[in-house]
């Protein structure tokens, strides 16, 4: 693949055959961003599991404790409107609210959480939410029964990392402009917090690759262990 004069100089600056600390590539990680704007900033592993077994399946949440760099808007469709909108619910409603969503296709949030009483309604529009990644999921943290609670986490930087089918996971963790230790401790965060859901039944070589990068930009092969 060809690219451009600016991603051919930020590939200059990066040693292929160096595995670089991970405060070292949030540094270089800063010169490689190759756009105009404030590019988002992605960790990239591979993981040694057979997600065709139910016992190797990595899913689940991390709150990054420098935040996304990005304004989440949050959905809440519960019983419990008035906690919902005081804990900064974007917007928050019953069976209203869903049927609005579901009949005109409004999709203009990026998340959507629940309490449990809501979830037989949610379920009904499984394949209109499903596609859009929108389904609430207790896995993910977006079902229970502290509203208030979930839609604090959203808002202050909580993620959901999930496996591919190849053992593939792909997440943003802030932005270029972030100061070099706040990006580093959201990398950190996320590393560690893949770590620590290592299924069990893994045998030798867990993470058998680690790398972060820019929108656009060359990827910076990172320390894990």
């Amino acid at each position: 693949m060809k690219h451009g004069k600016k991603y051919e100089a930020a590939l200059k600056l990066i040693d292929k055959n160096k595995v670089y600390s991970v405060h070292e590539a949030c540094e270089l990680i800063k010169q490689t961003s190759v756009t105009k704007f404030d590019s988002t900033v992605g960790v990239s592993m591979k993981l040694n599991i057979n997600t065709k077994k139910a016992d190797q399946q990595v899913r689940g949440t991390v709150i990054l404790p420098a935040g996304t760099g990005k304004d989440v808007r949050v959905v809440a469709i519960t019983s419990k409107v008035d906690v919902a909108k005081e804990a900064g619910a974007d917007y928050a409603g019953g069976k209203e609210l869903l049927e609005k969503i579901v009949s005109e296709k409004w999709f203009d949030f990026d998340v959507m959480c629940a309490t449990p009483e809501m979830m037989g309604e949610i379920g009904k529009n499984g394949r209109v939410l499903g596609p859009k990644g929108l389904m609430p999921n207790p896995k993910t943290g977006t079902v229970g029964p502290d509203i208030a609670k979930m839609i604090k986490e959203l808002k202050a930087g909580k993620v959901e990392y999930r496996a591919d089918k190849d053992g593939n996971i792909n997440v943003a963790v802030g932005k270029c402009s972030f100061e070099t230790d706040k990006l580093e401790e959201n990398v950190k965060t996320l590393i560690n917090q893949i770590i620590k859901v290592r299924p069990s039944v893994v045998k030798g070589n867990y993470i058998l690759s680690c790398s972060i990068h820019t929108t656009m930009g060359p990827s910076i092969k990172v320390q894990f262990n």
